[in-house]
């Protein structure tokens, strides 16, 4: 049975492990030191909202992390659902759904208007996921990267 709940800095270890596997999901190269000092400033600051999945044993099964924002046109919150990782051997099992139903339910507690998000064009198996979940895909606006350091 999957569990989900907001994380601690009592799950630092296990949530780095998780962070490091996502961005190496994302060819990053491996740095648990680098995520760990990311995760820890997130949990310090609060900036962020982090949801884990735990198994039935409470191991860290997976994470959702969401960005508050604004926005200007809406006049209203939007936050940005900006990670979303399973363990490879805990996917098909409803994890990811857990995940993204209770980061909804976290924006809705919040009064927040819309939760965005962006993934990867080949990224197939979440995209069947979000979309299964009433997320739409964004037609109306191009997406633009600008790397600045």
């Amino acid at each position: 049975m999957t569990t989900v709940r907001t994380a601690t800095i009592k799950d630092l270890d296990a949530l780095t492990n998780l962070l490091d596997g996502y961005r190496q999901f994302y060819k990053q190269p491996g740095d648990v030191g680098a995520a760990r000092d990311f995760l820890r400033q997130r949990l310090g600051l609060g900036d962020s909202y982090i949801l884990v999945s735990e198994n039935g044993e409470g191991a860290l099964t997976g994470f959702v992390q969401l960005y508050p924002g604004v926005s200007t046109v809406g006049l209203n919150a939007r936050w940005t659902l900006n990670d979303l990782f399973v363990l490879p051997e805990c996917r098909d099992k409803g994890t990811g759904r857990a995940l993204m139903e209770a980061a909804t339910q976290l924006a809705h507690e919040h009064g927040v208007a819309r939760l965005i998000l962006m993934t990867q064009v080949e990224n197939e198996r979440a995209q069947h996921l979000y979309e299964s979940l009433g997320w739409q895909r964004n037609t109306a606006f191009y997406g633009y990267l600008l790397d600045v350091k």
